[in-house]
């Protein structure tokens, strides 16, 4: 049985609080749902980026967004390795809107598969390991760390995932994320894409934070900027057999909320300053209607009226806009109709 060593710090205990504090600052504000597709792209090409950077693929950020904006024709391995992690992002946001994302050992492998597709011989596509790895660290060229044997890996991966499925509704999910996250680079259970796949694996358990902008959120990008410390918090050096009761993973959950609260801020600030189109700027006018609703869970036309000077056929175009943009619904009929903001 899995039971992993950590202790609450009170380092980690705050930052577990930030969190939750942006997390809520965050879903209280809307934006048009045309404005958040077009940053939910560019949030895709940013994770495709850094995860596959921190891996050593050499392409810029300018040179995968144009790769994901338009496929080339003849496929370099640095860029099937861009376009598999964006094409297993986009299944996986249509999975987080529809809640279809229960961990299991059958969903790691389909992951791995997508990430790897074209990348890996047919028999290495979504299967665990059948050879032994080892670790090495590229700066001294010397072995730091040896994986469990082939023989464990099925076990350690089924055991960790029974531990996040029955402590889901016990512990944080941003323990329950660091946890997962930290012991499958441990365990290390494929040949290759070990880093992508528990990148995108740990993505859900993150979802159970309840952002509503959570399309736009790229953890992999701060482990990117330092890819150095990234992979000295999540990896252990020496044998595993050694190590393995007296793995602590408290300094790698202080680092890795630390990150989430970076990506955090990075959302926060990026959110007001989205450059509108006339087609989708909210003028004050509007924003006195969506704020309305926040104070009072509804707006007539009655109460609008009471807001602004304007003219009883300019406020339905209001409305209409609002609707248009996914950002209320409209109820009841004729004088009984009214306007609650759209669920999310």
């Amino acid at each position: 049985m899995f039971k992993p060593k950590y202790n609450i710090t009170d380092k980690l205990l705050s930052q577990i609080k930030e969190i939750n504090s942006l997390v809520i600052k965050l879903n209280q504000q809307r934006f048009p749902n045309i404005v958040l597709m077009e940053f939910e792209k560019t949030a895709r090409a940013i994770s495709a980026f850094a995860s596959t950077s921190i891996e050593g693929n050499p392409l810029p950020l300018t040179e995968v967004k144009t790769i994901l904006k338009s496929k080339p024709e003849h496929i370099r391995k640095s860029e099937q390795e861009v376009l598999n992690y964006n094409n297993a992002l986009i299944n996986f946001n249509k999975k987080l809107e529809s809640l279809k994302t229960q961990l299991s050992l059958r969903l790691i492998l389909k992951i791995h598969k997508q990430v790897t597709q074209n990348l890996l011989p047919k028999h290495q596509l979504g299967q665990l390991r059948q050879q032994p790895v080892i670790i090495n660290d590229p700066k001294i060229n010397k072995i730091v760390f040896l994986p469990p044997d082939v023989k464990d890996v099925k076990k350690l991966v089924t055991e960790l995932i029974e531990f996040i499925n029955i402590n889901q509704n016990k512990i944080d999910p941003l323990i329950i994320a660091g946890i997962f996250h930290k012991q499958m680079a441990i365990i290390h259970p494929f040949m290759d894409g070990n880093g992508r796949t528990t990148r995108l694996a740990t993505k859900p358990l993150l979802a159970k934070l309840g952002l509503n902008t959570f399309n736009l959120f790229s953890f992999e990008n701060y482990y990117n900027q330092n890819v150095t410390n990234y992979f000295k918090a999540v990896g252990e050096r020496g044998d595993y057999y050694d190590l393995k009761k007296n793995i602590d993973f408290t300094t790698w959950l202080e680092y890795f909320t630390e990150g989430i609260i970076d990506e955090l801020l990075r959302i926060k600030k990026l959110l007001p300053n989205i450059n509108f189109n006339p087609d989708t700027q909210l003028k004050p006018y509007h924003q006195k209607i969506l704020k309305h609703i926040k104070e009072d869970n509804f707006i007539t036309d009655k109460d609008y009226a009471k807001l602004v000077k304007r003219a009883k056929a300019t406020r339905a175009l209001d409305f209409q806009k609002l609707i248009k943009l996914g950002l209320i619904n409209r109820k009841g009929k004729g004088k009984s109709t009214y306007y609650i903001l759209k669920k999310i």
